[in-house]
């Protein structure tokens, strides 16, 4: 059972799912739990905003359940750049990043077992993420194809280009920080099956291992094996 949520921003497609995950948690969870939701500024009046949402479907599902007497339990925190906290034993740092105009947007430095992946939104390299992400088992980015985006003959598309990070940025921001594994996700567009070698040359610019993975790919970080 998931027990935390952790958002770096609030753009929809980084948060349209969070009502499913809150529901979900809510009627499979066999006794009251709260579900921890972290993210920056602004989330606690989205997380309000969707309970709002999701009234008529709380009062289909209180009526339908003997045993459901109240809503979700939601433990919702807003964080800033530098502060620390722990889902599980996992202990978390969150960091800023650049994704103007879009504000304030995080990424998370995630330790446990003396092991440490730096999860990163959308956005484009800069100061704070380098610190961050420095010395990391692992760094985590999402990633666009900017010769493949410049195809498409769509002005608003174009626009994406200036704050997301292509494949060679990121890739140079792992170089830098002397991480062990790339891996990329979020990818715009996604790639064409048999495709996943011209991402990985994309990203020639960093010596260490390239994930180049589907939903639910999984990083072993002590063996770095790729499941």
């Amino acid at each position: 059972m998931v027990s935390g949520v952790v958002l770096t921003h609030l753009h929809s497609d980084h948060v349209c799912d969070l009502s499913d995950l809150i529901t979900t948690h809510w009627v499979m969870s066999t006794a009251p739990t709260a579900l921890r939701i972290v993210g920056p500024v602004g989330t606690k009046a989205f997380v309000e905003a969707t309970l709002t949402a999701m009234a008529t479907d709380i009062g289909y599902r209180i009526g339908h359940h003997d045993d459901l007497n109240e809503g979700p339990l939601l433990d919702v925190v807003e964080v800033h750049p530098g502060e620390t906290f722990a889902i599980g034993a996992q202990e978390i740092l969150a960091g800023a990043t650049d994704h103007r105009p879009v504000e304030p947007t995080l990424a998370y430095r995630v330790v446990e077992d003396g092991q440490s992946v730096v999860i990163a939104g959308d956005g484009v390299p800069c100061a704070s993420l380098d610190e961050l992400v420095r010395g990391a088992s692992a760094y985590v980015q999402t990633v666009i194809r900017e010769d493949l985006v410049k195809l498409v003959p769509s002005a608003r598309l174009q626009d994406i280009l200036d704050y997301h990070s292509t494949v060679g940025q990121a890739a140079a921001t792992a170089q830098r920080a002397g991480v062990k594994a790339l891996v990329m996700t979020h990818y715009v567009p996604a790639p064409a099956p048999g495709s996943e070698q011209e991402w990985r040359d994309l990203a020639s610019g960093f010596d260490g291992i390239v994930v180049v993975g589907s939903d639910l790919t999984s990083l072993d970080l002590a063996t770095m094996a790729v499941g």
